[in-house]
């Protein structure tokens, strides 16, 4: 079963908590410090929000899927699209270890398809945040190299 992502860049975690919390009645269910997530049900939805990188408003939209071969049918989607496709594996993102394809529709919209494999400490290991303003998360900009990672090594494709 697919899952919508949604996730937001805010200005103040705490007032978009409250918000939030108040919306959908009821608390997150994970929340860090620059980082709140709700695994909603009704609507079925993963809707996070965080004060990382970008300013205020919709960071990027994605599908949550259950298992690996649903991922890797997306991903033949996402490419049959032909729009660049960033591909990762065992990434660190939003506290979590997942796979992912990445790829920006006509408008620029990025959109994340993903398989959250396990929780982590950390909001991101792939990038230093701290100095990265145009990306909350670990969504790439619209003129990202698309890149094919296999467990071994990193290759880059044009």
């Amino acid at each position: 079963m697919k899952r919508f992502h949604v996730h937001v860049a805010v200005s103040n975690l705490e007032q978009s908590i409250k918000f939030y919390s108040t919306f959908f009645d009821v608390p997150p269910s994970v929340t860090k410090e620059d980082y709140a997530k709700w695994m909603l049900d009704d609507p079925r939805i993963n809707f996070a929000i965080s004060t990382r990188g970008r300013e205020p408003g919709l960071d990027h939209l994605g599908i949550q899927v259950d298992d690996s071969d649903a991922l890797k049918l997306i991903s033949a989607r996402l490419k049959a699209a032909e729009q660049p496709i960033l591909e990762q594996e065992q990434t660190t993102c939003c506290y979590a270890k997942a796979d992912k394809a990445w790829v920006h529709d006509p408008q620029g919209i990025a959109w994340e398809s993903f398989y959250t494999t396990d929780s982590a400490t950390t909001y991101g290991e792939d990038a230093d945040f701290t100095t990265q303003t145009n990306s909350a998360c670990c969504a790439p900009m619209p003129d990202a190299v698309p890149v094919s990672i296999s467990s071994s090594k990193k290759e880059c494709s044009k």
